[in-house]
């Protein structure tokens, strides 16, 4: 693994020098296509025929759609692409459930294309977008850029051909913002899926996340099963978020601003609020091309509710992996999340009509509290293993006898703890900073002075200093605990 993130390093700075030097715009989108199909064969070998397949039926479908803009040839369009979405990612499941000697087992040897989730909703997007007479038009290798583009057709975020074509479209020669915010968020990134690993493996072997999943003791008690959740779901925060930053960042190296994916979803005061920070691009896309689509349909409140949870239900069955654990009760997280954001909603009509007001500090605590909590419980449906280790960990919440008994090594109950509170503590200096660089700025415009320079520098340039700190830190932790690895793969947004 080390060896191909110091080949796609050395990749990049090739790609970004030849890039440099190139002056036409089509010679710059085939320079980035053909690293592009590199990149992807480098993970998904000869499954780029998929991509290939699916980039061009999707300009085809594009193409035709746009001569007579009609909802048989949308829906025509999206029927393609889910069909080929469930011929690698939900056909194989029959096979997990097929009796011995059924036919059916040969679908498991389906190869899964990696990315697939997510190239296809760009190219349903696109669709979607051409059907509201978005002013659209791509040729074949702008349309093939799109969908094969190197930082996102992994594990995205999902854009949308409106917001990248005229990207791609521009001239572009490197700027110091593009370099300094490129930089930043490829160094926050690598050290927040090196933190996402951490807490995966453990300070010590066995002593992580992963470990307490695959434990198979069959008592778990409260704290055993809030320290699971909240760690897990900080292992996937950092995981997730960390490939994010670096994606961003290697966009913005060329001059490209993608979507951003995660806006700190932890400090969400109401689960509505949630999903407009965790997972945007993808929220957004089950918003615009889903939910509001259903919604208006029908004017009743309870088929507003009902979209909801429908909505929500599709999003868990996106998540759904060809791998044969926990895929049902990923159906439940949809289905709880959808809940949870009818009574949101039903919390909300009945404030209107009693003129209830919930503000202030305590208002604001009790409803992070709440969210947080609900948040984290969903989890349990999101990363258990079978239905009865989800079943064993929703009867340890709920057993208040249970709260003193311990299963896991103490080291795993530390490392959540300044997990959780190491994410709220960097937010609060981040906001700190930032308050401080303004009123030095101010100060600055008022009475000059060195002071406000020096400490204008360091809150502003914040990452010329954090970042070595942070690095010895990390290599001092790796040397005190050695650190272990995970055992059951990668994070989950990597199987898509």
């Amino acid at each position: 693994m080390t060896t191909k993130l110091i080949a796609y390093a050395i990749g990049i700075v090739v790609v970004w020098l030849v890039a440099m030097r190139t002056r036409s715009v089509t010679a710059r989108q085939v320079l980035y296509l053909v690293a592009s199909w590199l990149f992807y064969i480098s993970w998904g070998s000869w499954l780029i025929v998929v991509l290939l397949f699916s980039s061009l039926m999707n300009y085809a479908l594009g193409e035709w759609l746009k001569k007579r803009i009609s909802a048989g040839r949308l829906w025509t369009g999206i029927l393609f692409n889910l069909a080929l979405l469930s011929v690698f990612k939900y056909l194989p499941l029959l096979g997990n459930v097929a009796p011995s000697g059924s036919p059916l087992l040969l679908v498991k040897r389906i190869l899964f294309p990696a990315g697939i989730s997510f190239w296809t909703f760009q190219a349903m997007s696109y669709l979607l977008e051409l059907y509201r007479e978005e002013d659209l038009d791509p040729t074949l290798l702008e349309f093939c850029l799109y969908m094969s583009f190197w930082p996102t057709v992994l594990q995205g975020p999902i854009c949308r051909m409106s917001a990248m074509l005229p990207q791609f479209r521009q001239e572009w020669s490197a700027s110091a913002d593009d370099l300094k915010t490129g930089v930043r968020r490829i160094a926050i990134g690598s050290m927040m899926v090196y933190l996402g690993n951490v807490m995966a493996g453990g300070l010590y072997t066995g002593a992580g996340v992963e470990g307490a999943f695959s434990n198979p003791a069959a008592h778990l008690s409260g704290i055993d099963v809030w320290c699971m959740i909240l760690g897990y779901g900080f292992q996937l925060y950092f995981n997730f978020c960390g490939i994010t930053h670096i994606v961003i960042g290697a966009a913005r190296l060329f001059g490209l601003q993608l979507h951003e994916n995660f806006n700190r979803p932890y400090l969400s005061t109401t689960i509505s609020e949630f999903w407009t920070r965790w997972h945007m691009s993808l929220s957004f896309w089950i918003r615009d091309f889903l939910f509001l689509p259903l919604a208006t349909m029908r004017r009743e409140v309870w088929w507003r509710n009902l979209s909801l949870v429908i909505a929500m239900f599709v999003f868990g069955v996106w998540h759904i992996t060809p791998s044969e654990k926990g895929n049902v009760l990923l159906l439940f997280w949809g289905t709880y999340h959808g809940i949870l954001l009818v009574l949101h909603r039903q919390w909300q009509e009945f404030r209107k009509r009693v003129g209830f007001e919930w503000t202030g500090a305590l208002a604001t605590a009790i409803s992070w509290a709440l969210t947080f909590s609900a948040v984290c419980v969903g989890y349990i449906f999101f990363r258990a293993e079978s239905i009865r280790q989800a079943v064993a960990m929703l009867k340890g919440l709920v057993s208040p006898h249970g709260y003193l008994h311990r299963s896991f090594d103490p080291s795993f109950y530390v490392l959540t703890l300044v997990a959780a509170a190491g994410y709220f503590a960097v937010i609060g200096g981040t906001v700190l900073l930032d308050y401080l660089g303004e009123a030095a700025r101010r100060r600055q415009e008022t009475a000059p002075g060195v002071v406000s320079s020096w400490l204008g520098i360091v809150a502003n340039e914040r990452w010329v200093w954090i970042t070595p700190v942070v690095v010895v830190l990390a290599l001092y932790l790796s040397v005190i605990f050695q650190p272990g690895h995970s055992e059951t793969g990668p994070v989950m947004y990597a199987l898509f």
